[in-house]
């Protein structure tokens, strides 16, 4: 009974949010509200298990999703993700664009939120088509893989961020591992798939043709790099020598300076003087900013929250520790399984950030029956949120809009490229679980 109140409460959030068109968060309450009701929790415990849902998972999640958001904002206001598209260019040479562009998208989107990425770098893609005469495919297929990859793969964007979280993952060995397998990923799925597009039509680019900075007003290249990478870089350099023999007090520290929380402070307030206050910006343009990048990302704490409050309701029934011994027990790799999850809700949904926290609340169980590697997890369940993105998928309009093709040449495109990125990115995992 209790495996049929999942796949109930499942089945309803997917026709609340796909047929009904109800806000996320929203469908997540009233989801969670009727599988409490349905598995069997008693009425005045109802209340205070959603309440604690969301707030444990908010509470861990809310403080490093928004300060990304702001240093995201600044990253791309400032210049700095066209500075680093230019000098990308510029290495790799005209013969190689589509590489520079992938590494462009990749570098860009481990700060930038998705749905920023994307209206940011596209009409950077256009700009790059007008240089170079290369066709837009070749340009922006490779540049999009590289934001999808960091958007499914990679902390502190917001799926992977609240997956770490919900599986008791590290959040240092999840980025050096989703960096891993993120490599091969998007070379296969951006610049060497893009080749096999390049005779797609594309409508008039001049709706989309972009208004750029000026050499003057770019921020330098080291500069650049440097504000973008810094949050891997603290994050992995402190993950890397958590694995050393240090004093009490040392490795204290060093967890201190690491986290996830921290580092993202850390790297706006550098960002801010070096990015912003030392260019010339006023303290309060950078403060405006921010605040349009917090309204931005509100939409997406509250489905984070949501989420939170049905795992809850799954752990409060009990249903939690039957839906372990149910998936530990089916002949199915357990990374492949998560996966599998995570890609029949994304074909449901759509939104690969649902898909994602919604497959968690299930799979979370099976890691500790199965003894399964909890960071892999986070990426295996990230790499099935990103499969077939289709009609039901806002980024999917987004594309064919913006690269005016037709509906058929979109699948061929876009959702081909997604589901490379989503079927490779578990090859790799399960490559990587394999030498571990």
């Amino acid at each position: 009974m209790t495996i049929l109140g999942v796949v109930f409460a499942v089945a309803l959030l997917i026709a609340l949010i796909a047929i009904l068109r109800v806000q996320p968060f929203v469908a997540f309450i009233i989801t969670a509200l009727v599988a409490a009701l349905v598995l069997g929790l008693p009425i005045e415990k109802i209340p205070r298990t959603i309440e604690r849902g969301i707030g444990d998972m908010l509470g861990s999640l809310s403080i490093v999703i928004c300060l990304g958001a702001m240093f995201g904002k600044l990253i791309a206001d400032s210049g700095a993700a066209q500075r680093i598209a230019e000098a990308l260019m510029h290495l790799f040479g005209p013969s190689r664009v589509p590489l520079a562009m992938a590494l462009t998208g990749f570098i860009v989107g481990i700060p930038l939120f998705y749905n920023v990425g994307f209206v940011l770098m596209v009409p950077l893609v256009f700009s790059v088509v007008y240089r170079s005469k290369l066709p837009p495919m070749l340009v922006g297929i490779p540049m999009l893989s590289g934001l999808s990859i960091a958007h499914g793969f990679l902390p502190p964007h917001p799926s992977p961020t609240a997956l770490v979280a919900q599986f008791g993952a590290d959040m240092g060995k999840t980025l050096m591992y989703g960096c891993l397998i993120s490599v091969p990923t998007l070379l296969i799925a951006g610049p060497l798939f893009a080749r096999s597009l390049k005779r797609i039509a594309v409508g008039s680019l001049d709706l989309f043709k972009p208004t750029t900075l000026t050499e003057e007003q770019l921020p330098g290249t080291f500069n650049s790099f440097a504000c973008a990478l810094l949050p891997v870089v603290l994050i992995s350099g402190a993950t890397v020598l958590s694995y050393g023999s240090f004093d009490p007090a040392t490795r204290t520290l060093i967890d201190f300076l690491g986290n996830p929380m921290l580092v993202m402070l850390v790297s706006l307030l550098v960002g801010s003087v070096t990015l912003g206050v030392s260019r010339g910006r006023k303290l309060g343009q950078l403060m405006e900013g921010y605040g349009h990048a917090i309204r931005d990302i509100a939409g997406i704490l509250l489905i984070i929250g949501g989420a939170g409050a049905l795992k809850q309701v799954f752990v409060d029934s009990g249903v939690n520790t039957e839906l372990g011994d149910l998936l530990g027990s089916a002949p199915i790799h357990p990374l492949v399984l998560g996966w599998l999850v995570a890609f029949a809700i994304r074909i449901a949904l759509g939104s690969a950030t649902v898909a994602g926290l919604t497959a968690a609340g299930i799979v979370a169980p099976l890691i500790e029956i199965s003894g399964v590697d909890a960071n892999l997890m986070v990426l295996a369940v990230g790499a099935g949120s990103l499969m077939c993105s289709h009609v039901n998928d806002s980024a999917f309009w987004m594309f064919k809009e913006y690269f005016q093709v037709s509906l058929r040449d979109t699948f061929r495109s876009w959702t081909m490229m997604e589901t490379l990125v989503g079927s490779l990115g578990l090859v790799f995992v399960l490559l990587l679980n394999a030498a571990l």
